[in-house]
């Protein structure tokens, strides 16, 4: 590890946020992570294990817990942020007091704001003090928890303006089952990891009507070139799609069995209602609420976006999913490369 790193927090104890600090504390760097709930902290410090988001996996001695913001914080020489995108702003206006100086920080949330319509670093921009600004980064790409856990080997993009920190986070994550891509397009990566997820919600209702392997594959397609349509008109590089943090992680969350995204379209494809899935569900599935930002968003821009419009209708306007389903299929003839 970088000699500078004594001490990580990770904040944010669901599967991703756990997963990652087991993944630093296997290296025998010192990891606090910080969780909300009082009972997850004390399973993690007494039984080794967060049996609520992350069962089964043992957790290092190295790892420690609190629910203490600024015991997590305190002295540390990186920020791992990993809670979910709908409580983003609170907590982070609670870390920014607690930094007595500038210090990486990593947004490894996969989501939009609602109402703002901003992405993680442009909340942490509007929140954490100005000399933070230079050292936000971003890590995305296809990583389920569990997998990174058992150490199964996974890839992923890291992206940040400053390139000397991106090389020293780099090399923080590095190991020989967890490899990580450099990058300087936070836009485009924190864009596709959070417009995925909308797109697993469609893949998933595509399989729960059994309608298909031609039809999954079609709905991926065109669904990252709705990604890109969206990135290019936010000032993405296009490239960053194809690459892990959009087109790998897009295939996953849209054919894995662990996503949480998918297996919610499933359940809607079956005709279950939203409401009494997501009250099934412990933990959350981005994509519902990154549904209504991404159309706002698409909207703001002047940019089509078929399929996130139609799991909108879906999601909040009882339209049902075979309606839906036709309804993008029926639409007027146009040419692959056209821009809607």
């Amino acid at each position: 590890m970088p000699s500078s790193m004594h001490h990580v927090a990770v904040i944010g104890a669901g599967a991703w946020g756990t997963a990652l600090a087991r993944h630093l504390a296997e290296k025998q760097i010192p990891v606090r992570l910080w969780a909300h709930e009082p009972d997850v902290v004390q399973a993690i410090n007494v039984r080794r294990e967060n049996a609520l988001y992350l069962p089964g996996i043992q957790l290092p001695a190295t790892l420690s817990a609190t629910n203490v913001l600024s015991d997590a914080v305190t002295s540390a020489d990186c920020l791992i942020f990993a809670v979910p995108s709908h409580v983003a702003r609170p907590v982070l206006s609670r870390i920014g007091p607690l930094l007595p100086q500038p210090i990486p920080l990593v947004s490894a949330t996969k989501g939009i704001e609602e109402g703002t319509l901003a992405l993680m670093t442009q909340v942490m921009q509007n929140v954490l003090p100005v000399p933070m600004h230079g050292s936000l980064l971003v890590l995305s790409g296809p990583s389920f928890a569990s997998e990174v856990s058992y150490g199964k080997p996974t890839a992923l993009c890291l992206a940040g303006q400053d390139a000397g920190v991106v090389k020293t986070i780099q090399a923080l994550f590095m190991t020989p089952s967890f490899r990580v891509y450099a990058d300087d397009d936070p836009i485009g990566v924190q864009l596709g990891g959070a417009l995925k997820n909308v797109m697993a919600l469609a893949a998933g209702v595509v399989d729960g009507l059994d309608l298909g392997h031609n039809a999954r594959a079609a709905l991926i397609t065109r669904g990252l070139a709705e990604m890109i349509r969206l990135g290019v008109a936010m000032g993405a590089d296009p490239r960053t799609f194809y690459g892990l943090s959009g087109v790998g992680d897009l295939i996953l969350t849209c054919t894995g069995p662990l996503s949480r995204n998918h297996s919610v379209g499933v359940r809607l494809g079956k005709g279950e209602r939203l409401q009494d899935i997501l009250a099934s569900m412990q933990a959350v599935a981005e994509g519902v609420r990154t549904a209504k930002a991404a159309l706002d968003l698409a909207i703001r821009c002047g940019v089509d976006m078929p399929i996130v419009q139609e799991v909108n209708a879906v999601l909040f306007a009882d339209k049902s999913c075979r309606q839906a389903v036709g309804d993008l299929m029926e639409r007027e003839a146009k040419g692959e490369k056209s821009s809607s």
